[in-house]
């Protein structure tokens, strides 16, 4: 019952239990869902027909959609319960009710609304109508799954639920299990186990499964094809399509770790602070290839900014001045090779010369400049500043001499000055602070007709690009926006600080992981939708782990069967009549 796309099933179907020389296999009789999608997915995973049925009572469908039921609905009865099941008794029943109320994802104050009590109220409801199907031929072992904090949350429900199955002769026990560890799955996932034994059916105990150790993630995902790859692994292997923000963020997670690493980060302003993120420029742009590896077709233009037209040459030697690029030598260094392009930035082309102290050598005065009231040098051949102090700190620029005002901008309310045979800005004020915004510019105006600096909006055409277009004398910018906004959503290969593609599983790859489908193999879920497909999976029991209990199930009625009330086990006993092992029939007493 509640039996979701059939995963527990199939876990049921591929137990092989055995006591001695007695050995069984489990055939499924059916399951019941609401959701048909899920009971298509049955039908194909479990191997037999499953049954759309609504398990809620008139009250609890009103709380939970807030309407009443449409024309032709009714509450199911015993007779639904034994028509799905095909008329037959099962030995073992398997209940996975909803557990969205008592998941600690829901909020506390929203898993207390109505609409949500009532969907809890459905684990007393499915337990009573199971109980009651079969209360002359009760079911040998009943199984009861869930999320942990049905504990905490539910725990009226299962107080009146354990209340329910002593009534009808059960024994019962509540625990918390991991069913990675049962399953020796690559997760851990801890669910609520709720395990009755009918007493007088079955007076041995039932121990609790082998607990196994995890597996790493990578032993899964490594015999998967990369994400992505549809062609080889179907539909549901492509990479989910994620908010921009989001992928930013996995980016900076730490490998091993989760959301606490962003807190490592440092925000100034609401914008990180040591990182900027940009498109890439080109690609390949300012690369370097390894001296081994291979380069690409070399273009027309092979530059580092525009490709990777770069190689890590291990031949210079450590030091060697050839490769000592902004190179300054001691002066009583030994000078490399003088060669034909012998700038600072070309090798060791700079000397420290000590010669240059102010107070000794005959240069003292390069680069000086002769206060006013002070007389000058003697006035030689050279007249350069670097030759001496021919320069003057002149008072009077402000005064109205020809050369006041270099560099000087004139306010558009002011007089402009004479104007000389050298009117540009290094010859006095002659630039204006112009107030008038471009697009008032008129036809004509050189800075129209120019574009300078102009940026082309990126659905627009570009003009004609001449031998010497540049950032300041065109409209050569674009305004590109393919940086996507934060709530974008796309699907990226980002690659993290660890050097890693940090990204989320693919719907195929949680499916392996909860043991659904082996990594090789493909699954086919029904429907398109990749949200229905990760709920249905992430409902399931871990059919490993539901192979696990069935085999310890199967074991304990093969005891039962076989006239046996006592086995020894490695692993506790999970369910038992009092706190001491009794191996005695029930309807003995001791004195």
């Amino acid at each position: 019952m509640f039996s979701g796309l059939g995963a527990g099933a199939r876990g049921f179907n591929q137990a092989r239990p055995d006591i001695g020389t007695a050995q069984a296999v489990y055939r499924c009789l059916g399951g019941i869902d609401v959701d048909p999608a899920a009971i298509a997915d049955f039908n194909r995973i479990a191997g037999v027909p499953g049954t759309v049925m609504d398990l809620f009572d008139r009250e609890q469908y009103r709380a939970f959609w807030g309407c009443a039921p449409p024309a032709g609905w009714r509450e199911a009865t015993t007779v639904d319960i034994h028509s799905a099941f095909g008329g037959e008794r099962p030995h073992v029943m398997f209940l996975s009710a909803p557990c969205n109320g008592f998941s600690g994802l829901m909020a506390e104050s929203k898993s207390r609304t109505e609409k949500y009590q009532a969907l809890n109220r459905l684990t007393l409801r499915g337990i009573w109508l199971m109980l009651e199907a079969y209360r002359d031929d009760p079911v040998e072992m009943v199984l009861f799954e869930n999320v942990p904090r049905i504990a905490s949350r539910g725990r009226h429900l299962l107080d009146q639920i354990g209340a329910l199955l002593r009534a009808y002769g059960y024994v019962v026990a509540e625990t918390t299990h991991d069913c990675g560890e049962l399953g020796g799955l690559a997760q851990s996932r801890k669910r609520f186990l709720l395990v009755a034994r009918h007493a007088e059916k079955v007076p041995p105990f039932l121990y609790e499964p082998v607990k196994r150790p995890l597996q790493a993630v990578g032993s899964v995902l490594g015999r998967m094809p990369l994400a992505g790859d549809v062609e080889r692994a179907g539909p549901m292997h492509r990479v989910p399509s994620l908010q921009w923000k989001t992928w930013v963020r996995l980016a900076f997670v730490e490998a091993g770790s989760d959301w606490r690493s962003l807190n490592r980060l440092a925000v100034e302003d609401g914008v990180l602070r040591d990182y900027l993120i940009v498109p890439e420029y080109r690609r390949g742009y300012l690369g370097v290839h390894g001296w081994d590896g291979t380069t690409g077709t070399v273009a027309g233009e092979s530059l580092p900014s525009n490709g990777a037209f770069s190689v890590a040459d291990p031949r210079a030697a450590a030091g060697a001045a050839q490769y000592q690029q902004y190179g300054v030598l001691g002066m009583g260094d030994t000078a490399g090779a003088v060669i034909g392009v012998k700038s600072p930035g070309q090798g060791t082309f700079s000397v420290a010369d000590p010669r240059c102290a102010w107070s000794a050598d005959a240069h003292r005065n390069k680069y000086r400049i002769v206060p006013w009231d002070r007389a000058a040098g003697a006035v030689i051949g050279a007249d350069r500043v670097a030759s001496g102090a021919p320069v003057v700190a002149d008072p009077r620029a402000s005064s109205g001499f020809e050369g006041a005002g270099k560099y000087r901008v004139t306010g558009f309310g002011e007089s402009a000055g004479t104007v000389i045979a050298r009117s540009d800005t290094g010859q006095g004020a002659f630039a204006v602070a112009d107030p008038r915004p471009a697009n008032q510019r008129q036809q004509g105006d050189a800075y129209l007709t120019n574009g300078h600096y102009g940026v082309v909006s990126w659905d627009g055409s570009s003009g004609a690009v001449s031998a010497a277009a540049g950032h300041d004398n065109g409209r050569w910018s674009v305004a590109d926006p393919r940086l996507p906004a934060e709530r974008d959503n796309l699907v990226c290969v980002i690659r993290s600080l660890d050097g890693t593609w940090h990204r989320p599983f693919t719907t195929l790859e949680l499916a392996a992981l909860q043991s659904l489908v082996d990594p090789e193999e493909k699954l086919e879920l029904d429907g398109l939708s990749d949200q229905a497909w990760r709920k249905r999976i992430g409902n399931a029991v871990p059919p490993a782990a539901a192979r696990a209990i069935a085999e310890e199930i199967g074991r304990t009625l093969l005891l039962a069967w076989t006239g046996q009330t006592f086995a020894l086990s490695s692993t506790p006993i999970w369910v038992r009549d009092v706190a001491i092992a009794m191996t005695m029939p029930e309807r003995e007493t001791c004195q």
